[in-house]
């Protein structure tokens, strides 16, 4: 019994920043089913009526994180630094599961073997079948012909043929290893947030000038469009430990790889979309 309890307790202690709330789930006409729920504290349930149907749900406090800018602020405006952005916590505050990010790791590093690797065997080396040698008389080991594998300009015995290297992964498991993925750059404070990844001009020099203020060496660039900004792309292309790259493109290997990650507010959008779980958010965080 002391086991259960303190499997129980173990359970309960693993549940950060949760809060309990109750969700009032509504619905729309008769007969029409469930639509959407609603966060009710709980402290606020004396005034809904008997008939509402109620389900006891655990609600998260947001991801807040600092916004950067990669251009320089105008004179007289607000520094970046001073505007918050919320980010879903299934997303960005996922549990680290170092088993799942080295199944995703591998996953990719296999699809990228060629497997064109090919030796000959004996029937496919060129040259006569002829016996070499009688087999009694000679006094040595007996012999086939001039491709045997244990002859030099032979067949080779069990040699690498072409093969597909590639293994599959779950959909759900890729999902989860990038939730894992973001959210160790969250805890490691190497996730930037950028409104906009829009750079003017292709000057290198410019660029590389702004990336040593702000200390983002060997850093990863992805936008939430479709293609990454022209200024952008050229300018960070002749510039060392720096790249670019779309949302849709990133994989978990370059989450891993790659030190410091900085996103758009168009990426963060697209990973909140294709990768949240649709866990009420705290009430306190929606005001």
């Amino acid at each position: 019994m002391l086991s259960i309890f303190g499997h129980a307790l173990a359970q309960t202690c693993r549940l950060e920043r949760r809060q309990l709330a109750t969700a009032a789930l509504s619905t729309v006409g008769q007969g029409s089913q469930i639509l959407r729920p609603e966060v009710i504290p709980y402290d606020q349930l004396q005034g809904i009526p008997s008939n509402v149907p109620l389900q006891a749900v655990s609600v998260v406090d947001p991801v807040y994180l600092s916004l950067s800018s990669l251009l320089h602020p105008p004179e007289g405006a607000p520094s970046p630094e001073e505007q918050i952005v919320v980010l879903d916590p299934t997303v960005f505050r996922h549990p680290i599961r170092r088993d799942i990010l080295h199944l995703c790791v591998v996953h990719y590093l296999d699809s990228l073997r060629q497997g064109s690797a090919s030796t000959k065997t004996r029937a496919e080396v060129r040259g006569s079948g002829r016996k070499i040698r009688p087999q009694k008389g000679s006094g040595r080991a007996r012999l086939g012909d001039g491709q045997s594998p244990m002859l030099r300009g032979g067949g080779i015995a069990f040699g690498p043929k072409p093969r597909d290297f590639s293994t599959k992964l779950p959909r759900k498991v890729i999902q989860m290893g990038m939730r894992v993925g973001l959210s160790a750059k969250v805890k490691e404070r190497a996730l930037g947030i950028v409104e906009s990844l829009e750079w003017p001009g292709t000057k290198t020099s410019e660029l590389a000038a702004r990336i040593e203020e702000l200390g983002w060496r060997k850093t990863l660039f992805v936008t939430g469009k479709e293609e990454v900004p022209v200024g952008l792309a050229r300018s960070i292309s002749n510039i060392a430990k720096l790249d670019a790259t779309t949302a849709d493109a990133l994989k978990v290997y370059d989450v891993v790889r790659w030190p410091r990650l900085v996103l758009d507010t168009a990426a963060v959008d697209y990973f909140e979309r294709t990768l949240s779980k649709r866990v009420p958010l705290s009430p306190t965080a929606l005001s």
